[in-house]
């Protein structure tokens, strides 16, 4: 089996954090959320990965590398610009071959992973088998219809009237017939080519297509609220996982704290400093901050932002490089300012 992660998207609802970096990128628990995509691929034994690409191809390479990391080989797959999920599929045909494969949008978060959905479709043998979770409102997603037995007997993308409260949550498992449907299809009133409309395709030629309902934490990382929420809930995780301390602080090497009080979960990544400051629950600093006399709580830090003399600063995103001071303190900075984004 191979993999084909979509990291072209272009996060405008995430801007002004993405004018100057890819969504995919942005961190997570101090790793970027493609990262933790490319880990939920290793238990499933997949070898080669194919990353679709857009503008920030380039970074997205630099920063990931040939996938040596993941115990794969990746291959870089350009998309000139975003034209729709199976698009993503037809570009990448020389790539995926004939070979059954998992597709997963690379800005979503499946804290459980994918594993048991993989095993689903190697048990049933479908022609595709497709994650789904119950949702409150589910006029924002792709919906499957499902009969009593599992199996999907219609998808509708967005639909105004939901007749179905599963909502498609960015991972989908492909033999080679999705290949003659992505072909046949045409664009949607948006200009894409949606996936729901080739797996659509295959339902109404008799393929049989499976579903597998995910119960666990999910999200996708369009809004800085859902990044936030998924950082929030990975700190709990590493902190569990490594038997953290009592106040669940986790400092990596080189992290310097002085005259603080810091309250977990919270993650200071290498060679940052914190100094006479209040650290609040979710936070995660990247690595070579300087924070100093100020208050942060449910934040994400990136690498090398600045922030002195700020208080009450809660529920925002700092790009990396930020620079955040007043009066005396500016001159201390010594970064130019970045992008910042805060919600409330």
């Amino acid at each position: 089996m191979k993999a084909l992660v979509l990291a072209g998207g272009l996060g405008t609802r995430l801007r002004p954090v993405t004018h100057t970096m890819p969504k995919q990128l942005i961190p997570l628990a101090n790793r970027p959320v493609l990262e933790h995509v490319l880990d939920d691929l290793r238990p499933l034994g997949v070898r080669e990965i194919g990353v679709v690409v857009g503008d920030w191809g380039p970074d997205i390479a630099a920063r990931v590398g040939d996938g040596s990391r993941f115990g794969a080989r990746i291959t870089y797959i350009p998309q000139e610009r975003p034209l729709g999920l199976a698009h993503c599929v037809s570009i990448a045909r020389p790539f995926l071959g004939d070979d059954d494969f998992v597709m997963y949008l690379g800005d979503n978060l499946i804290q459980d992973g994918v594993t048991a959905t993989a095993e689903q479709f190697a048990a049933r043998r479908s022609d595709a088998h497709l994650a789904v979770a119950r949702v409150a409102d589910p006029r924002s997603f792709g919906v499957a219809e499902l009969d009593a037995h599992a199996e999907v007997v219609r998808l509708v993308e967005k639909p105004r009237h939901p007749r179905s409260d599963l909502a498609l949550i960015g991972v989908y498992f492909f033999s080679a017939a999705i290949h003659r449907a992505v072909a046949a299809i045409t664009p949607s009133a948006r200009g894409e080519l949606e996936i729901t409309d080739a797996v659509q395709w295959l339902l109404d030629r008799g393929a049989r297509v499976t579903a597998g309902e995910y119960t666990g934490y999910w999200r996708d990382t369009g809004r800085i609220e859902d990044l936030l929420d998924c950082n929030r809930r990975l700190l709990d995780a590493l902190a569990a996982d490594r038997g953290g301390p009592a106040d669940r602080v986790l400092l990596a090497p080189g992290a310097t704290t002085a005259r603080s009080t810091l309250t977990g979960p919270v993650l200071i990544g290498a060679g940052s400093v914190v100094e006479n400051c209040r650290i609040g629950p979710g936070t995660s600093i990247g690595e070579g901050c300087v924070v100093r006399d100020s208050t942060l709580e449910n934040c994400i830090v990136m690498d090398g932002a600045r922030v002195v003399g700020r208080h009450g600063l809660r529920d925002a995103l700092l790009g990396p490089a930020t620079a955040l001071g007043t009066g005396p303190h500016d001159a201390r900075l010594g970064a130019p300012a970045g992008p910042l984004e805060v919600t409330a």
